[in-house]
């Protein structure tokens, strides 16, 4: 007997439908797999016959083929399982219903008691089943409240095999999951951090608002204590609330990576990625024998954060130098080539040298010249040139620290970078670009007129700093986004001279 069910695969954060085709027929007792399936795909034979005998039904004795279409299409992952296992029921009549066959995507890992367990991109095969036209999918309940996120579909979260089975012969109704987006937004939307708690820094914080208000990447230096990481932390709070569709695009590479938890399956807060400085280039930028996305993507449309900079591999560092101009990755492999978006605002933060109390007045600093220049050098210029701003945060003093008075609450400065990004929007709306720091030379020639005195600013700043052109192209960026702070049209030269002041590694690299 033939049965063919529905299923789907995940390539990038895209997925795609598969026709699992069960063909039971006499011979020898055998259980074949074909279609490229990899290890997991092929073990599942071992979980399918042992869920179906424990949940009381028979397993044919005889010779089964599973064959998984298109078959020149590499199959990975655990979630065939079930697609496999109601095949199987199906072609030996258990399943009676082939019509309800057609209209279901099945998706979900089997346990060997017959349980059904969540497995990852449930939220790309949801949208490739509406593209498709198909009626409805049917996946772990676990799973289930991220996939009702696409409208237009039937989503039946189940918890056995069994469940499946009459739900497909009619004798179990089974209420679909259903979710309210807005009632997500307002559940996980919610920080327990705040920028009030940081005292001082007013130069830092300054910076870091214009930083959010553009988009533009940001380089912390510092000694340790003075607060480089709290203040990174609260980047998220003073940015603007993601929108609907920035939401499913980030939760879309969470769920492909597995992240998502099943009582959070809306990814609403910008997210915040801060990996370790002993991360491989693969760890930073994605890749595997079937590329998975690495923190470059996991941080599309919010903040990757780079602490010590410098501890990081050079070569960990100059791959990132694409992401950062291209807002994507591809990574290419002999059997595939996949682009995952990486639109992330950079925020890094580093000690002035090895010990870390270079220019201290309080503490002694014990690195030669030097270990300064090796330390220093291990930041590239292209790497150097593609960070917007540059700021110093010295340590605090005691006086600042026990200061009682409230500092300015997260909420008071989001609504500045609101109204900044609002202006941008207008600025951009023909465009595909949202922010300033995505402007390219013809935005910039457009958008970023300044008269000569401004002109004469910018010269004696390049001349004496020695910047590059892509410095340069930095420069009126920032400065056009302080100017949008301040709600002006045109850039003056109080904008110019804040922006070339947040270039402060250029002056320390020329010591």
């Amino acid at each position: 007997m033939l049965a063919k069910t529905f299923s789907s695969a995940i390539h990038g954060i895209d997925a795609y439908c598969v026709e699992v085709e069960i063909d039971i027929s006499s011979g020898l007792p055998s259980f074949a797999t074909v279609g490229l399936p990899d290890g997991a795909v092929k073990e599942s034979k071992d979980r399918v016959k042992s869920a179906i005998k424990n949940m009381g039904y028979n397993f044919p004795s005889t010779r089964i083929t599973v064959n998984l279409a298109p078959a020149d299409v590499k199959k990975e992952g655990s979630a065939f399982d079930l697609p496999i296992a109601v095949g199987i029921l199906a072609a030996s009549k258990t399943v009676q219903d082939g019509e309800m066959l057609k209209k279901f995507i099945l998706l979900g890992e089997l346990s060997l008691d017959g349980r059904v367990k969540p497995v990852r991109g449930a939220l790309p095969v949801a949208a490739a089943c509406k593209l498709r036209g198909m009626h409805g999918i049917i996946l772990p309940r676990d799973n289930a409240p991220e996939a009702a996120l696409v409208d237009g579909i039937t989503v039946i979260g189940v918890e056995t095999l069994a469940e499946v089975v009459e739900f497909l012969n009619g004798s179990l109704h089974i209420q679909p999951t259903a979710v309210k987006v807005q009632d997500i937004f307002q559940r996980l939307q919610d920080f327990s951090i705040d920028f009030s708690d940081v005292k001082g820094q007013e130069h830092a914080k300054r910076a870091l608002e214009i930083a959010a208000a553009g988009g533009h990447n940001i380089l912390m230096m510092g000694p340790p204590g003075s607060g480089k990481t709290m203040l990174a932390k609260r980047i998220p709070t003073i940015m603007p609330r993601m929108s609907f569709d920035e939401a499913l695009e980030t939760t879309k590479i969470h769920s492909v990576a597995g992240l998502l938890g099943h009582d959070h399956p809306l990814v609403v807060n910008r997210p915040f990625r801060s990996p370790h400085h002993t991360i491989s280039d693969a760890g930073l930028i994605g890749g595997g024998t079937i590329p998975r996305p690495g923190e470059v993507s996991l941080a599309h449309n919010g903040v990757l954060f780079l602490d010590e900079l410098p501890e990081f591999k050079k070569n960990a560092l100059e791959v990132m130098r694409q992401p950062l101009e291209d807002g994507c990755v591809t990574i290419s492999r002999a059997l595939t080539s996949i682009t995952y978006p990486s639109r992330f605002m950079l925020v890094a933060a580093m000690n002035p040298c090895p010990c870390g109390y270079y220019a201290d007045p309080k503490h002694e600093c014990t690195c030669t010249t030097l270990q300064i220049q090796r330390y220093m050098a291990k930041i590239s210029g292209p790497l150097l040139d593609r960070i917007d701003l540059h700021i110093e945060v010295p340590p605090l003093s005691y006086a600042e620290l026990s200061r009682t008075h409230q500092a300015e609450p997260s909420s008071v400065i989001q609504e500045r970078v609101n109204a900044a990004r609002m202006i941008q929007h207008n600025r951009f709306c023909r465009s595909k670009i949202y922010c300033n720091a995505q402007m390219n030379s013809r935005h910039i020639r457009s958008f970023c007129h300044i008269d000569q005195e401004c002109h004469r600013l910018l010269e004696q700043a390049i001349d004496k700093l020695g910047l590059s052109a892509r410095a340069y192209t930095r420069i009126l960026k920032v400065a056009r986004t302080i100017a949008d702070l301040e709600a002006s049209e045109h850039i003056a030269v109080a904008h110019i001279a804040e922006a070339i002041q947040y270039r402060s590694l250029d002056r320390q690299m020329r010591f």
